[in-house]
């Protein structure tokens, strides 16, 4: 197993707390995960896959069944399928004051299983559980381009060659729409949705036109809204949100959208490999969207996360918030061995004075290029969490 960095935040969160969600896009490797945390139980460790008939068959009477594993760590997988047991778990997690009762496995965001949401309110930590990141694989040099390439789901970063990892990718993608989202209860066509998909892979790192995009499919703007919305519900896809403040600059104030895994990005655009994918017209918008979720992989997760963009050119890629005294963090992004960023950078930096800014890029040496402002290598991004 590689380890995980949020084993230890879940470890702790199962002492606070009688019931804990792990989240996450499928094949993450949640499973494997819960696993590890059973293990290292002293305790009896109960764990139930509601995709097996047997351990489904189990929760006919679940009140009965889980009343017989108290004292237990019971684990549920896929728990999305059974909806109806929320309920029970509020009722059980509320029967003692023990934490650590339960731990709840699911491939769909609070909001898309929104009775859980609901009834468990107050009783359950959420934590998501990201595709791999470079600082879990060891960020050498190999890596670094072996998962911006293949992507961090384990079975494609882990694949032989590329041509096993690229075809483990496209099974994936037929599988998510053809079985997942069914099981979501979605009503939405296939091959619509990949269409959608496909065409979002091409808008990867723009900023979020709905009316174009409705107009290119043939299909109304809420349509496209709502595939939007299921496919960042469901951890494919992340809505990074423009930074308001009262400056008196004309901001923009629309979403820029990323396919969060880079090996998806690269199966839907059709990189074969490394040749592929430097030679491609995205490879700077891929750079950008794989450095932003390998940042926000490790930064906690209260952190304000957001960028900046006016009507008249200042950008910033990636602006951090850790809150409290603690002043604001500017990044950019650049796939280049001499990062030089634009004039609008400079400009976004002048008008929110933040505490430092980094230009992140494949290098490997750390270096001031001017005052406040670091070329940082992506093999250090853990200098970031050293400034709070």
């Amino acid at each position: 197993m590689i380890p995980r960095l949020l084993q230890q935040t879940i470890e702790q969160s199962l002492a606070n707390f009688p019931i804990v969600g792990l989240i996450g896009a499928r094949q993450t490797g949640k499973t494997t995960l819960a696993k590890a945390l059973g293990e290292r139980q002293t305790r009896a460790v109960l764990y139930l896959d509601l995709e097996v008939p047997s351990d489904l068959a189990k929760l006919t009477d679940p009140e009965l069944y889980l009343r017989s594993h108290a004292g237990s760590l019971v684990i549920v997988d896929e728990v999305q399928r059974k909806p109806e047991l929320f309920p029970l778990l509020r009722a059980l997690a509320d029967a003692d004051s023990r934490n650590g009762k339960f731990l709840l496995l699911g491939s769909a965001s609070p909001d898309l299983s929104r009775q859980a949401s609901e009834s468990l309110a107050g009783r359950i930590a959420y934590h998501e559980l990201s595709p791999l990141l470079l600082q879990e694989v060891s960020p050498t040099e190999e890596n670094v381009s072996k998962l911006w390439l293949r992507g961090g789901f384990p079975r494609s970063f882990l694949a032989m060659g590329e041509s096993q990892s690229i075809q483990w990718r496209n099974n994936l993608i037929q599988t998510y729409l053809e079985r997942d989202i069914p099981q979501f209860g979605v009503g939405v066509p296939a091959a619509a949705l990949r269409r959608f998909w496909q065409m979002l892979a091409h808008w990867h790192g723009q900023l979020w036109n709905a009316s174009t995009l409705a107009n290119s499919l043939a299909i109304s703007s809420p349509t496209v809204k709502r595939y939007l919305d299921l496919l960042e519900d469901t951890f494919m896809l992340r809505q990074l949100t423009p930074y308001f403040t009262n400056t008196k600059k004309r901001l923009v104030k629309t979403p820029k959208v990323y396919l969060r895994d880079s090996g998806l990005l690269h199966a839907l655009l059709r990189i074969q490999d490394f040749d592929d994918l430097t030679g491609h017209p995205a490879v700077g918008s891929s750079w950008e969207g794989w450095v932003i979720e390998q940042i926000l992989g490790i930064v906690p997760e209260t952190w304000g996360k957001s960028f900046y963009r006016t009507a008249a050119g200042a950008e910033i890629d990636l602006l951090l918030e850790p809150g409290g005294r603690h002043p604001i963090i500017a990044l950019e992004v650049k796939y280049s061995l001499t990062p030089q960023p634009s004039r609008g950078f400079w400009t976004a930096l002048a008008d929110l004075q933040p505490a430092q800014g980094f230009v992140v890029y494949p290098g490997g040496e750390y270096y001031p290029i001017k005052p406040g402002v670091f070329a940082l290598p992506i093999a250090e991004l853990k200098r970031l969490l050293e400034i709070c």
